[in-house]
């Protein structure tokens, strides 16, 4: 990456709107690409372009700045075209994960009282347009094919405020109970501009977007690619083996997508060590899911290419990130730094902030991070009075400045008065051959307060685990009598969304405290 292209790529994070931002890129790179997608290319100025006669059909159809439109696509060419005529409309859009239904989907529409939903029509053998109108939903429509181009002489101005709501994204799928968070476009360009800076790209690179471009981490990708002025291949439906073959003809450098991604790339790589998986991959880069050291380990030494972690969450897309230059230690264990402007406090229960080193719960402030939330009932809840967001993670500060998450609060397991770290545990389990991924949660009991369950997925061929093999392999690796599990169940696989495959806790702590 040359200092010329960090310094265009810095000038244009200071983009107020997202769509001012795809403006600025168009004209300096208009026929590189942007999007790829099977054996179709879409460059900078088609995107701008088509996106502004997408645009002006949505403004003939009756959708306004400030119209709320709900939209359930999967991950195409064509819906990010549709959510970039979105942003320049200055509407307000609200994406829903594509494999969400009924509950998920009638929800996200009440909640945000949308005026019109996008949907595919027949995806996957699910009739979506059906289950819109099923629902009441109101101006529905097909996105692809029935809304036609206009002229965009007939669009009014752009949006110019930078700071206003237009996005709301729901935190469905870690916890039993969504919310819906407010975003602009400023916390979503400085999301993406963090994300950016830290992996170091270039114009050369080739991304991937593996994963719902209806999830928040769509227009995070999507901003990075603005800046550095690189394309990224779009896959629909991602599943390995078969998406090896669109990693490899376009030449991907860099993939990922969060920790269950990576275990899915290892899996084939391990099918014939003899060779690279994907040659031209040179970073592995990801988030959204608790990383064991031993995934990076694995990573670099067996697929030969880097692995780079970072830290955000629905209300704020990128926290922190691993830098490709930080050290081995650093990336194995750390979730990496945070940005400029990224202020990151660690404190006590009470909100008094603690020295580098200790753990405490981790609070966030800075441009990236949401406006709060629809229901203003949980904003109280969510920001203290110095206006941190309180994420409910647990973690500390090293002396460099990068964040080491040791937990969340509610994996906090608390036995007899003692607190054990259920992500320690964990990280510990994922280094036994026996274990292909792991949840430790802590179950109601009556005489310690809460007990150690461990719940393991195996990988293909391995012997039965039992409990006794599980803490004795555990003390040999140091860990202390107390943190022991008491209980192991071995799982098929563990239940998880479908967006980054993060394991869903609250459904072991339900199905486990029944039995």
């Amino acid at each position: 990456m040359t200092d010329s292209a960090t310094d265009t790529a810095h000038a244009l994070g200071t983009s107020r709107t997202l769509w001012e931002l795809v403006g600025r890129r168009a004209a300096l790179t208009p026929e590189r690409p942007v999007l790829l997608q099977d054996d179709r290319v879409l460059t900078f100025g088609e995107l701008r372009d088509r996106a502004e006669r997408v645009a002006a059909g949505l403004y003939g159809q009756g959708v306004r700045p400030g119209s709320v439109v709900a939209w359930q696509l999967p991950t195409r060419i064509e819906t990010v075209l549709l959510s970039v005529a979105l942003a320049r409309l200055g509407a307000v859009q609200t994406p829903v994960i594509p494999f969400y239904r009924e509950h998920e989907v009638g929800f996200a529409l009440r909640e945000s009282e949308a005026n019109f939903f996008a949907v595919p029509g027949q995806w996957r053998g699910f009739d979506q347009t059906e289950m819109a109108h099923r629902l009441g939903a109101r101006g529905v429509f097909e996105a692809y094919g029935t809304v036609p181009d206009g002229d965009p002489e007939t669009l009014p101005a752009p949006p110019s405020d930078g700071t206003a709501v237009r996005w709301i994204y729901w935190t469905s799928g870690t916890t039993s109970d969504p919310k819906g968070v407010l975003h602009t476009d400023r916390s979503l360009i400085a999301g993406g501009s963090c994300l950016a800076h830290a992996l170091r790209l270039s114009a050369h690179d080739i991304g991937s977007i593996a994963f719902p471009y209806a999830h928040i981490g769509g227009p995070d990708y999507l901003v990075m690619l603005l800046l550095y002025g690189f394309p990224a291949v779009l896959f629909e439906h991602f599943a390995m083996p078969e998406a090896l073959d669109g990693y490899r003809r376009h030449g991907v450098t860099v993939a990922g997508g969060s920790t269950a991604f990576y275990s899915m790339f290892l899996t084939e790589q391990r099918k014939d060590p003899s060779r690279r998986l994907v040659p031209t991959l040179r970073l592995l880069a990801g988030g959204g899911a608790p990383k064991p050291p031993e995934i990076y380990h694995a990573v670099v030494r067996e697929m030969g290419c880097q692995l780079t972690h970072g830290y955000g969450m629905t209300e704020v897309p990128m926290i922190t990130m691993g830098s490709p230059d930080d050290t081995a230690e650093n990336l194995a264990t750390t979730e990496g730094r945070p940005p400029g402007g990224m202020e990151i406090r660690i404190t006590a229960e009470d909100g008094t902030p603690l020295p580098a080193g200790a753990d405490g719960e981790v609070r966030l402030r800075g441009e990236a991070v949401c406006r709060g939330y629809l229901d203003p009932a949980q904003n109280a809840e969510a920001f203290d009075r110095d206006g941190f967001l309180l994420t409910g993670d647990v973690g500390h500060l090293t002396a460099s400045g990068h964040l080491v998450l040791t937990g969340r609060l509610k994996d906090i397991i608390i036995r007899k008065g003692e607190n054990i770290s259920a992500k320690e545990v964990e990280d510990l389990l994922h280094r036994h051959p026996g274990v292909g991924d792991v949840a430790v949660v802590g179950l109601p009991d009556p005489a310690r307060g809460e007990q150690v369950c461990a719940v393991v997925e195996q990988p293909p061929g391995a012997a039965p685990l039992t409990l006794e093999e599980v803490t004795a392999y555990l003390r040999a690796q140091g860990l202390s009598v107390h943190k022991l599990p008491e209980r192991l169940e071995v799982v098929d696989a563990l239940p998880r969304n479908e967006t980054l495959r993060k394991v869903l806790k609250y459904r072991l702590r339900e199905r486990y405290s029944r039995a």
